[in-house]
């Protein structure tokens, strides 16, 4: 498990400098309603790896690599310290807990957790800012910065599960027998 732990970390780290460096110049810009600008919108590929993760190996593996690769991607982002270890965490949890429910195919599955996924952060970031007003930016239900994440989180989602299988002796513990 530590293992695993350790090599999701650093592959969703690598995500996370990727998606604000290249990707993020590749963004897409999208407008919103009576001319809104919304920025620049990513798939969130670090938060996909989490759950490629706590998918294929339980709910204990995707706490720990959701609190520790959270807790670096604090160090990148400017949000509060701890917020994307908790939101990560509690993705992890979930993804782990439903290991072995569903064969994990190379198409639906993945962009079905992606989506939960993407959908559950931004609802525990709703509950954190209606929390901490101040400190916790929360989507815009009316901007298309949530809605424009989660096309391109699901549109990402099987390139990124497939991409992961070819790394499956580092992410994945060792089958029970």
């Amino acid at each position: 498990m530590v293992k695993t732990t350790v090599w999701t970390v650093i592959f969703s780290m690598v995500a996370a400098i990727l998606q604000s460096t290249l990707l993020y110049r590749l963004a897409i810009y999208a407008e919103g309603i009576a001319g809104f600008k919304a920025g620049g919108v990513v798939p969130d590929l670090a938060l996909g790896i989490i759950v490629y993760s706590a998918y294929v190996n339980g709910a204990m593996s995707g706490q720990l690599s959701g609190f520790f690769g959270g807790i670096l991607y604090d160090f990148l982002s400017e949000a509060p310290l701890g917020l994307n270890a908790l939101i990560r965490t509690l993705v992890g949890a979930l993804a782990g807990i439903m290991k072995g429910t569903f064969f994990l195919d190379s198409f639906f599955l993945p962009m079905i957790l992606c989506a939960a996924a993407t959908l559950f952060k931004a609802a525990g970031l709703f509950i954190l800012h209606l929390l901490f007003s101040g400190a916790v930016h929360a989507y815009s239900l009316m901007a298309p910065t949530l809605w424009v994440e989660l096309i391109l989180n699901i549109l990402s989602a099987p390139l990124l599960f497939a991409l992961l299988k070819r790394f499956k002796p580092l992410l994945a513990g060792r089958s029970e027998g």
